[in-house]
Formats: structure tokens, sequence, C-alpha cells
């Protein structure tokens, strides 16, 4: 993932930013396999407690107003927490391929949305344009 600045996190939306979230937590899953691979315990410790610290995040930024699939959600981070707490105790990567495989699940899905929202967006765009041109013509006559 690319070096975060802070003019580049205050240009995303909140959306975007909980994609970049998502990105995040993979890569430190990834890591920290790769770390007790390698049998580096230390640093694989450091690397699940900087996911934790993003799924809490996570949790904190969901709208309950959203209905049950941000209870779903919350749901979800926790178990995803727990496993991460638990792997971390056991250097149980299979633990963590789990929790990796629920966050690409989530993440694509979100991005996926994201795409979908962008594009109705672009369509809005469209039509007031064309309205506003249409309108203008309108008065001009």
């Amino acid at each position: 993932m690319e070096f975060l600045t802070k003019e580049f996190i205050y240009s995303k939306s909140s959306q975007e930013i909980t994609s970049l979230l998502y990105e995040a937590l993979m890569d430190r899953v990834r890591e920290a396999i790769d770390e007790i691979e390698k049998k580096d315990f230390i640093e694989a410790n450091t690397k699940l407690q900087k996911a934790n610290d993003i799924l809490q995040r996570l949790g904190v930024g969901l709208n309950y107003e959203a209905g049950i699939i941000a209870d779903q959600l919350d749901t979800l981070y926790n178990y995803m927490a727990n496993n991460l707490v638990e792997a971390n105790l056991k250097k149980d990567t299979t633990l963590l391929i789990e929790v990796l495989q629920i966050t690409e699940s989530i993440a694509n899905a979100w991005n996926e949305a994201l795409k979908n929202k962008e594009k109705q967006e672009t369509q809005l765009q469209r039509k007031a344009n064309a309205y506003e041109q249409h309108v203008a013509v309108a008065t001009q006559e």
C-alpha cells in the first residue's frame, strides 16, 4: 500500500478510507503469516496488534442506522479480532488465513459497491448537465 500522507487521507471520502483500512488489514495479516512462518514471533505479534487496531477502527466507524448489515459487520469484526488474538497466542496461521479470506470477501463487496455508487453519481451528473443545458437553451429562446 502506498505511503499515506495527511493530504491524501483528507482528500478521501469515508467510504474510500474504509477501503484503505481493508487493504491495510489484509497487508498486516499477510505480513503476520510470513513472520510466523519465519518464526519471528515478535514481529508477527506487532503485525497482529496493528491488524487488531485496524479492526477496532473499522468497528468504531460503523453506522448503526444503516440497519442489520452494521450489526452483522460488528459481529464479524469481533469474530475476526478474536481469531487474531487466538492466532497470536497459538501462532496459528490457519486462523489468520480465515481472517484474510473474510476480509478479502468484505473488501471485494465494498469496492464493488463503491464502483456502483460512482457509476450512479456519474449518471446523475450527466442527467443534471443535460437538464441544465436544456434549461439554458429554453431560457435563451
